[in-house]
C-alpha cells in the first residue's frame, strides 16, 4: 500500500527474527517498523523535508500524565520558545480516523494546550487550529508549513 504522502529514504534495518527495523531520526534509535510507525516516520520526514518543522524542535513519543495516568503523544512539536505548539496522533493505513481518534487527541492537548491538532494514518491527514482567544476552533485544508504557524 501506497502512502498519501512523498516517499523518503528511510533506514532500516532486519533483525534475526526477522522482524524490520526503522531509524527514529527525533529519538535518535531504530524502532519496530509497525504500520503506525510506518505513517509516523513519513509523516515526521514530511513536516521536516516539505513543511520546514524543525527537527530541533519536534519529538515523538512524548510523554504527559493526563488525571494520574501517563499517556504518550505520537509528536509533539514546539514553538521557539519550547511550548508545545502542533501534536500528531497517528495510526496504521488499516485503521479508519474517527471521532474516537480526534478525542484521543483533545484529551492530550487538555494538558498540553496546543494550537494545532494533526492526526494522520497515511492516507488522509486533518489539521485543527484552536484559537484560545475566541474558544473556536477551525479544520484546515492542508497541512501548514511550521513558519506559518509561529508568526504572531
Amino acid at each position: 500500500m501506497q502512502l498519501n504522502l512523498p516517499p523518503y529514504p528511510l533506514r532500516t534495518r532486519r533483525k534475526s527474527d526477522g522482524s524490520t527495523m526503522v531509524f527514529d531520526r527525533l529519538r535518535k534509535r531504530f524502532v519496530a517498523l509497525t504500520p503506525e510507525e510506518w505513517v509516523r516516520q513519513y509523516f515526521v520526514e514530511f513536516l521536516i523535508n516539505d513543511k520546514q518543522y524543525p527537527v530541533a524542535l519536534m519529538g515523538n513519543e512524548i510523554s504527559l500524565t493526563q488525571n494520574g495516568i501517563k499517556r504518550r503523544c505520537d509528536t509533539v512539536v514546539a514553538d521557539p520558545h519550547g511550548r508545545p505548539l502542533v501534536i500528531v496522533e497517528y495510526k496504521a493505513p488499516s485503521v479508519a480516523i474517527t471521532q474516537r481518534t480526534f478525542d484521543q487527541i483533545v484529551r492530550y492537548n487538555m494538558v498540553l494546550h496546543a494550537s494545532y491538532l494533526m492526526v494522520s494514518n497515511g492516507l488522509k491527514h486533518y489539521c485543527c487550529h484552536i484559537d484560545y482567544a475566541t474558544g473556536t476552533y477551525a479544520f484546515l485544508s492542508e497541512i501548514p508549513p511550521y513558519p506559518s504557524l509561529t508568526k504572531e
